[in-house]
Parts: structure tokens; sequence; C-alpha cells
């Protein structure tokens, strides 16, 4: 049932949908620090909570310019429904200040990804050294989504479940190391090589199949 032939007959299935997904991604980066920013702020609140509802509450927060300007309590008060809603607060604070110029008092992220961009692994490292909450699964889901992330992994529990099923990985572990993360990642780099199918595409094939939709 998992085999490598029937993962491949799935992926030319979703092949044109997960392209133009990607292409999205790759386009985003044109865009402003302001919006790059909320793309992280997007992947801070992740983590054991829902990709739509975390989509939901960052879209107000930035059209609102909430974002950008409200305290660490008022933020917690408009993501009610993320899990750890407090923490996650306090973490968009400390990146927003993180990346606010002092000069001019405005978000400036791009550059800082433009110094670090020919070393993936780098950037990605600095971000989890830097970034308060943010760790190598979302770190990696941040630079796949600004177009960063054709050759990481993003090893969330949907992800998992799948290289388990497909015996890329024996069992699911309870915890991941950085050195185990790499490992894992070096896994599905190999699945990729095998079936020629993108490892950024792999991750939204697997992430489909178990919420029946192409997000991010």
């Amino acid at each position: 049932m998992y085999s490598l032939d029937t993962l491949n007959v799935s992926y030319k299935k979703k092949k044109g949908d997960i392209n133009r997904r990607l292409n999205h991604f790759r386009s985003v980066f044109k865009k402003s620090d302001e919006f790059i920013f909320k793309e992280l702020c997007f992947c801070l609140l992740t983590p054991q909570s829902k990709a739509r509802t975390c989509d939901k509450a960052i879209e107000t927060l930035y059209k609102t310019g909430l974002l950008f300007d409200d305290t660490e309590k008022e933020i917690s008060n408009k993501v009610r429904d993320i899990r750890f809603r407090n923490n996650k607060a306090r973490y968009i604070i400390l990146a927003r200040d993180l990346f606010t110029d002092s000069k001019t008092n405005k978000i400036s992220i791009k550059k800082t990804i433009q110094k670090y961009e020919k070393d993936i692994p780098a950037l990605r490292l600095w971000l989890v050294k830097n970034i308060k909450g943010m760790g190598m699964k979302e770190a990696s889901h941040f630079l796949r989504n600004i177009g960063k992330g054709n050759d990481i992994a993003i090893l969330d529990r949907h992800i998992l479940r799948n290289l388990e099923r497909y015996k890329v990985i024996d069992s699911i572990p309870k915890t991941i190391t950085l050195k185990r993360y790499i490992e894992i990642e070096n896994c599905v780099r190999k699945l990729s090589e095998d079936t020629k199918i993108p490892m950024d595409a792999l991750d939204l094939l697997f992430w489909s199949k178990e919420t029946g939709e192409i997000f991010k």
C-alpha cells in the first residue's frame, strides 16, 4: 500500500497543484519586508496549532497593522484560538524587536536572509539561534514559504507519519535533536533522489495526504 510506486502515482495526480503552490512560494520574497515578517510570525504560531487557524490569525494582525504595533498582551488576546498564545505572542514581539531597524523604526528582515541565502543550512541555523520559539521545523517551514527551502525538510507530525509509513524511518521520534533532524532530513533527500520528487514537493504531497489540501 505504501510503496514508492504508489507515491509516484499520487505525485503525478497532484503535481500541477503542487507546482503552482511552490511557484507561489518562490514569488513571495519579491514582496515587502513586512510581508516576509508576517510569514515568519505565521510559522512561530504553528507548533501544536492548525495551520488554517494560524493563517487566519496572522492575516488579521497583518491587515490591521496590529502585528507591528500591538503589545504582547494585545496580540495574545487576538490569537485566542492558538495554543500557547501567551508564549507565541512574546515570540512575535521579540522577533519584531530583532528585525526592527533602529534608524527607520521599520521591519528589515530581507537583508539578513540575503546575507545567508547562498548557504540555506547556515541561514536556518541563524534563525534557530536568534529567534525565540523557532526550532528547525519552524525555520524550515518559514524558508520554504518564502521560496528558500527547496532542499530542506519540514519535519512536522504529518511528514514524520508518512516517512514512517514509507519506511524512510523506523519510527517517529518523541523528540528530535538537531543531529537527528539532519539525519532524517538526509533520509528525505535520499527518498527525493529515489523517486525524482523534489523535496519541497514531497512535503506538500505528504501534507495533502494527511490534511486533504495543499496549503503551506
